[in-house]
């Protein structure tokens, strides 16, 4: 419990620590008050645990403000940090799935959550879990290949502070958080992701422009076929138009030159042996029909006196006078009921000369 017995230990312990082998990271320092002399009364300062000993038995842990000790039976054993600790993990190397080589290191964050286990459960709990991180930090890369390391940092960092928090519970520290500063990757592997790189930004621009290309023919194309759309609608409209003009036009000229034959045909019939005129057409006419029958059906429904021509224009003939008859003028003082119909006149029979001229066409 002297003041020379507690310099004696720390001087151990800082000699336990030079005698530690080459190959392990260096265990890091704590920034604290140290280890206090028992004189008596103390004064603990805030986030502070003292680990207290009696009689070489752990006895209590002292709180932050004024305490009373025994002295020489009490000793001030252990001093714990409650503050947030930031330990620099060294960097490490480390073989991904794909058989990489990458250099990495990090930061840890550490608090102690109870100062007795911190004390009795491990000799030096900053420097275990440093090297936990570290196992853990290349068992976690081994998992991986080297794409999805740079992708999933984040679920990275979070396996790492389970497996820690798993092996720290009984050393009374609680991993808060790990980082990854830097990873580092060998220069040839290195070129190689930049040509990577450079061709997936090559490959992305050609089918950018590719996509431009096709967007611009389909756009032509658009355009092209609303044109064709538009021309052909507008030949058809002139077409319509066109043909319309043309068949009135002809209707026209159809019912003029119509009106005209009429005319001339009237005037024809008015002249001196237009009747006899007239029966010659008729005559002609029905044998010209007559010829016809039987060409399109072989169902056929004649007159009985088919054969006989002479009646059939004196019929037609008779028909046409009763047509061209003026009729007589009715006295405005007669009634519709006293109207009678108007005699039919037996057709004019016809001359011996038209007879003749229809007997010989019909031979």
């Amino acid at each position: 419990g002297s003041p020379a017995q507690s310099q004696s230990f720390s001087f151990l312990q800082r000699s336990q620590q030079l005698k530690r082998p080459a190959w392990l990271a260096p265990a890091p320092c704590r920034l604290n008050s140290g280890l206090p002399m028992n004189i008596g009364v103390l004064f603990v300062p805030q986030q502070e645990a003292w680990v207290v000993e009696r009689m070489g038995k752990f006895h209590r842990i002292l709180e932050p403000g004024l305490n009373f000790l025994i002295p020489l039976l009490d000793r001030i054993r252990y001093v714990q940090s409650l503050k947030e600790i930031v330990i620099n993990v060294p960097e490490q190397s480390a073989v991904t799935l794909d058989n990489v080589t990458l250099q990495i290191d990090g930061v840890l964050y550490l608090r102690v959550m109870d100062p007795y286990k911190a004390s009795y459960g491990v000799e030096d709990p900053e420097y275990a879990v440093t090297q936990l991180a570290q196992t853990t930090m290349r068992s976690e890369l081994g998992k991986l290949s080297l794409d999805r390391v740079f992708r999933e940092r984040e679920s990275l960092n979070a396996n790492i502070v389970d497996a820690i928090n798993q092996a720290s519970d009984c050393w009374g520290i609680r991993c808060l958080r790990y980082e990854i500063k830097d990873i580092h990757v060998p220069p040839r592997v290195k070129e190689s992701m930049q040509m990577q790189v450079e061709a997936e930004r090559r490959k992305r621009a050609t089918v950018l422009e590719s996509e431009g290309t096709r967007e611009s023919a389909i756009n032509v194309a658009e355009g092209q076929k609303q044109a064709q759309i538009l021309a052909s609608e507008a030949e058809k409209a002139e077409q319509i138009n066109k043909a319309a003009g043309r068949e009135a036009n002809a209707m026209l000229v159809r019912a003029r030159a119509k009106a005209e034959a009429i005319q001339l045909l009237a005037a024809a019939l008015a002249q001196q042996h237009g009747s006899a005129a007239a029966s010659l057409s008729v005559a002609e006419q029905y044998v010209s029909a007559f010829s016809k029958l039987a060409k399109d059906s072989n169902t056929l429904l004649l007159p009985a006196n088919t054969g006989d021509v002479t009646n059939m224009v004196a019929q037609a003939l008779g028909i046409y006078t009763t047509l061209t008859k003026p009729q007589a003028v009715k006295p405005q003082t007669m009634k519709p009921q006293d109207e009678l119909p108007p005699a039919r006149e037996d057709p004019q029979p016809p001359t011996t000369e038209v007879l003749k001229a229809e007997q010989a066409s019909s031979s």
